[in-house]
């Protein structure tokens, strides 16, 4: 007997999920209903649709829940696509939004080939990237804490002493500590305001010092050191790189890995016109920043000192010779966008979209040595 394909849509929220079957040709999906945002729900369903003349093949869109449901359908055997809720098709003049239209159109668009699957990390790499975005958190979070004391003491026109150019070194926290107020209650809110900024300096450092810690045990510790071999790109940098790309094998050029990121130009072409814009800004926005902010160390002459020399100590030959040949490449296009009256903005957007290319090679070499 001929096997048939089901193709199943769910609408995922916190409580429930709405089921929507599309099976093959060209009918309608049809709505099967709601069920309850668990295991064994999901599992019931799952038994209920199979059997030995049915695949099902099953999808939903990436968000807040995460990826708990692919991972119970998995482990089922179940064929499971997770998809990028930006990449969706949309009908123009379709004003009204359902669960059960979101699972009828997901079902049907997947039986069309028309969905954009996302990568799915696995669950060491997502424990290490709720370790990163925590961080990223506290770090936003230190800055409004500043924010909030800078601004305390400004409506209190009270300024560092001359000579104190620079905020938050160890010589302005101590001046900190030696400010008074004449009243009990501004002394008040501007020692809360310096426990708040201490507080969250010790909850970043606790946060790197673990994440220091997993950097050198977890399955991916080779690639993080290897790409601490290039120019701009620390610990930090190299584990933020990782566990938001996951496996840069899976890209089969630096080009697409740049087209991943949304680092490359915005492109209107008709017939013989063709137009260049911005760059898209799709994908990753952490690691699209974090590429610009380690792009604006190739500004400065190709060298090998200092920290950069203590973390290519012991690399290997590819990784040394790529971190060189990063620094000559992108250093000379830096040069050459800002003689040519290029914006330095707009030169580093550039060096940070060519970096992606070093980045790639270091990254799947080390990965092609763990295999």
């Amino acid at each position: 007997m001929k096997n048939t394909i089901k193709y199943v849509g769910l609408d995922v929220s916190k409580e429930k999920i709405a089921v929507a079957i599309a099976d093959e040709g060209r009918d309608p999906a049809r709505y099967h209903g709601a069920i309850a945002h668990t295991p064994d729900a999901v599992g019931r369903l799952i038994r209920k649709l199979q059997s030995s003349e049915v695949t099902l093949e099953v999808c939903y869109e990436a968000g807040p829940t995460g990826y708990d449901l692919y991972h119970w359908l998995t482990k089922m055997g179940i064929s499971c696509t997770v998809i990028a809720p930006s990449r969706i098709p949309q009908r123009p003049g379709d004003a009204i939004k359902t669960d059960r239209r979101d699972a009828e159109r997901l079902a049907q668009l997947h039986r069309a080939g028309e969905l954009t699957a996302i990568h799915v990390p696995t669950p060491e790499i997502e424990a290490l990237r709720d370790l990163v975005r925590a961080r990223e958190n506290a770090r936003e979070e230190l800055h409004r804490a500043r924010q909030q004391l800078i601004h305390f003491l400004l409506r209190h026109q009270i300024h560092a002493p001359e000579g104190m150019k620079k905020r938050w070194t160890q010589r302005y926290q101590q001046w900190l500590s030696t400010l008074t107020f004449e009243h009990a209650a501004q002394g008040r809110v501007f020692s809360e305001l310096l426990q708040q900024l201490r507080e969250v300096e010790e909850r970043i450092k606790r946060f790197e010092a673990t994440m220091r810690e997993e950097a050198g045990i977890c399955t991916y510790a080779p690639v993080i050191q290897a790409l601490q071999g290039l120019r701009g790109i620390a610990l930090l940098t190299a584990v933020t790189l990782v566990v938001e790309i996951g496996n840069f094998e899976r890209f089969r050029s630096p080009a697409q890995l740049m087209s991943y990121l949304g680092l490359v130009p915005r492109e209107y072409s008709s017939g013989a016109s063709t137009k260049r814009g911005r760059l898209t800004k799709t994908g990753n926005a952490a690691v699209r920043r974090t590429l610009v902010e380690s792009a604006w160390s190739y500004r400065h002459r190709p060298a090998v000192k200092g920290d950069l020399e203590k973390r290519l100590e012991g690399q290997c030959a590819h990784v040394q010779e790529t971190s060189w040949k990063a620094q000559e490449r992108l250093h000379g296009k830096y040069l050459k966008m800002v003689r040519r009256g290029k914006h330095r903005n707009l030169a580093m957007a550039a060096v940070g979209r060519e970096l992606i290319g070093f980045i790639w090679s270091i990254a799947v070499d080390a990965e092609q040595r763990i295999a």
